[in-house]
């Protein structure tokens, strides 16, 4: 039973025309599965294809495993026998001319673009830019030698020494003019040509060639510097053209008549089998693969009836596989290529299938996506498996033991160790499967059940091993932020977490009060608490770059922004979202950690700043409202909408320092429902009922922050002595 606040029985403070229903609009499905997920009719179509892309492969699979028995060889394996053509056969060899035919268009060199003069005129307008800065450097006589060189060291891209700096700040104008204007023609001409990227650096040596020899040697130098860091490639590898002239080569190239005598030797025994045997003994109808249309037939039934039943829980239990096109590839993938990983080892084996890595998947999917949806993607695959081996019951249900036992063992995955452990119990489950159906059967040979223990270990060491290489690669390509990626990002020994400590102390400080917030608040809804808490450390990150414009990094009476207009304080206000992405990706951030940074500000008003724009201007109504907006998007996830209200909340409580809990819990009220208000929480699927939880957890961890401190009484002078003479007894 869920107990409820007084504030919950009485009734919201949240504004009444916001109510439950609307807001609950934006969830997709109930937890029971009892409302129809809302998916668009793309996404629909998305699933439908892709479930009949699984039915297609897995049937395709299942009919050449039914027929495996009926191929004698394939192409990279020994051949148990020599054979011999039985008569003489001429015919056009597909595998020799299309050797042919890849040599030739290997031969054929790599096309590329003309120069592009785009990029020749970007180059251009870029260097006046620089030179534009480098003149106002020069010009800004306040400022000091070193402060200058400084300012121009720190330009982007430009890597100048300190020696070529000084003499562009040294210049007199006329020189620095030339300068100038020869480095702009030395710079048309070397863009003129096609410069491509592996001659990118002999572009650059070829430079002090051009310029002007009747100017000093240091002035060559520093024209040479300036040019340098504007040469970038022009002409570039051209994919298309250079497979028109490839496959023009290819075409080129006639069909290679092959011809076997009666008695020839096509493979001898011990031999590896290459594509051309095999291609020889089709020629000779040595190869004979007959499937029946019954054994397709009985593919597509079984296949669709499984297809059809994994699809149906898919959508009414798990719609945001759909929502999240990679996360829908990735399971799509993974049924695909695990089913083509058991064609090759289970059909026509005796032992392999007891190696089959299933619990890989079993595993994977439990830690990327969801631990029910491991297991019922096991049953699925465990009867398909079952079926290639042939209908064994035995390999059925040790494919689907193993694989649940390996779901189970990874569910709350917090650290390395639990592959070591989930390794160790798929072992075991495979080895009590394996001796369970042993005494069954009746079969106690010593030597085969020695064989198949080891290989239901080896089993289990195997797919967590694969598991464990697979996991950070699989996450990162599709975009699934796990939890060692955010174990590992919540680390303080981060290089942003340290940069953001070492430069902006008062930002790190909110940012673990933040962090605590938003973790407590979303633990009490449902929420993921380890995401909102690493997103919280990350959301402010673009404050390292100009810490001192933030007023929790400022020390008491200093305020640079009583110096500038408010339009250029709310634009570096807002700018600390942009540089917070370019650092965010600069280190590698996941994406879902990336959101944190624009969503926790949403489209907010910079309202401060705003309102004295307003106030300072003869009409107010010239100024932009969008110049003090934040660019968004809004809050698209629970955890980032906890993160802007956390956001809010701790800075309101740190401004106005409420004397009293009653004073906070009506700031925390009105912060949200502000929020509300404005429509920064209509793309999340956060109910009033959250957003009541979430304000009595915030009171909760604010009330213990910025408490009222007791105000002790002065002691009197007796006191002191007496206190100073009990130290010294």
């Amino acid at each position: 039973m869920t107990h409820k606040t007084p504030d919950e029985q009485e009734g919201s403070s949240l504004p009444a025309h916001l109510s439950e229903p609307e807001n609950a609009a934006h969830q997709v499905a109930a937890p029971q599965g009892q409302l129809v997920p809302l998916l668009s009719w793309r996404q629909r179509l998305m699933l439908l294809l892709m479930g009949l892309l699984v039915v297609a492969s897995w049937s395709a699979l299942l009919v050449t495993a039914a027929g495996s028995n009926r191929i004698h060889l394939t192409a990279g394996e020994a051949s148990p026998r020599s054979i011999l053509a039985t008569n003489k056969v001429t015919y056009l060899s597909s595998v020799l001319t299309e050797r042919e035919r890849q040599k030739m268009a290997e031969a054929v060199e790599k096309a590329y673009t003309p120069a592009d003069e785009e990029i020749a005129g970007k180059r251009a307008a870029k260097a006046e830019e620089v030179l534009a800065y480098f003149e106002a450097i020069r010009n800004d006589t306040s400022a000091a030698l070193d402060e200058r060189v400084k300012a121009l060291q720190e330009t982007p891209n430009l890597m100048l020494s300190t020696g070529a700096i000084s003499t562009a700040l040294s210049l007199h104008d006329d020189d620095w003019q030339n300068v100038a204007a020869e480095m702009l023609r030395v710079l048309g001409i070397v863009m003129q040509d096609d410069i491509r990227e592996e001659e990118i650096i002999e572009v650059r040596r070829q430079i002090p060639r051009l310029i002007n020899p009747a100017l000093p040697d240091a002035q060559q130098e520093l024209i040479t510097a300036l040019i340098r860091a504007f040469v970038v490639p022009n002409s570039f590898y051209d994919p298309q053209k250079t497979a028109e002239l490839r496959q023009q080569a290819r075409e080129e190239v006639e069909p290679i008549q092959r011809t076997i005598e009666n008695g020839e030797a096509i493979v001898r025994e011990g031999d590896i089998v290459t594509s051309l045997d095999i291609e020889e003994m089709g020629a000779l109808g040595l190869l004979r693969q007959a499937v029946q249309w019954r054994d397709i037939l009985g593919a597509v039934a079984l296949v669709a009836i499984i297809v059809s039943a994994l699809g149906t829980y898919i959508f009414y239990f798990h719609p945001d596989c759909w929502s999240r096109p990679r996360r829908a590839l990735l399971l799509t993938l993974s049924l695909i290529c695990t089913a083509g990983v058991a064609k090759l080892m289970v059909p026509g084996n005796t032992v392999l299938p007891y190696l089959f890595p299933l619990t890989t998947l079993s595993m994977l999917i439990a830690l990327l996506l969801d631990t029910e949806l491991s297991i019922i993607t096991t049953a699925c695959l465990s009867i398909i498996v079952g079926h290639m081996s042939g209908g064994s019951l035995e390999v059925t249900a040790y494919i689907l033991l193993g694989g649940t036992v390996a779901a189970l063992s990874v569910h709350r995955m917090e650290q390395l160790s639990a592959f070591v452990r989930a390794g160790l119990y798929t072992g075991l489950a495979n080895l009590v499967t394996v001796i369970a159906f042993r005494f069954l059967l009746h079969d106690y040979s010593p030597v085969v059940l020695l064989q198949l223990a080891g290989m239901s270990l080896a089993n289990g060491a195997l797919s967590a091993s694969l598991t464990f290489a697979a996991f950070s690669l699989l996450g990162r390509a599709f975009g699934i932020t796990t939890t060692l990626q955010l174990l590992e990002l919540a680390r303080p020994t981060h290089p942003l977490l340290r940069q953001l400590l070492l430069d902006a102390p008062g930002t790190y400080h909110h940012t673990l009060i933040v962090s605590n917030l938003a973790e407590r608040a979303a633990a009490t809804i449902g929420a993921d608490p380890l995401l909102a808490r690493v997103g919280s450390y990350y959301h402010d990150i673009g404050k390292i770059l100009r810490p001192y414009f933030f007023s929790e990094n400022q020390s008491a009476g200093e305020n640079v922004h009583e110096k500038l207009d408010p339009v250029t304080s709310a634009q570096i206000i807002i700018s600390h979202v942009t540089d917070g992405l370019v650092l965010a990706k600069r280190y590698g951030l996941p994406d879902r950690i990336r959101d944190f940074i624009p969503e926790h500000h949403g489209t907010l008003l910079v309202s401060y700043f705003y309102r004295t724009a307003v106030q300072n201007s003869a009409d107010s109504d010239s100024i932009d409202e969008s110049d003090f907006r934040y660019p968004g998007p809004k809050p698209r996830s629970k955890e980032t909408a906890i993160v802007m209200l956390a956001d809010s909340c701790e800075a309101i409580i740190r401004a106005d320092r409420p004397s009293t809990p009653e004073e906070m819990d009506h700031l925390i009220r009105q912060t949200i429902s502000n929020r509300l208000a404005d429509g920064q929480l209509d793309q999340c699927d956060l109910t009033l009922r959250d957003l009541e939880v979430i304000r009595g957890a915030f009171l909760g961890i604010l009330q213990g922050i910025f408490h009222p401190r007791v105000q002790y009484p002065e002691m009197t002078l007796q006191e002191r002595k007496q206190q100073s003479q009990g130290k010294h007894l």
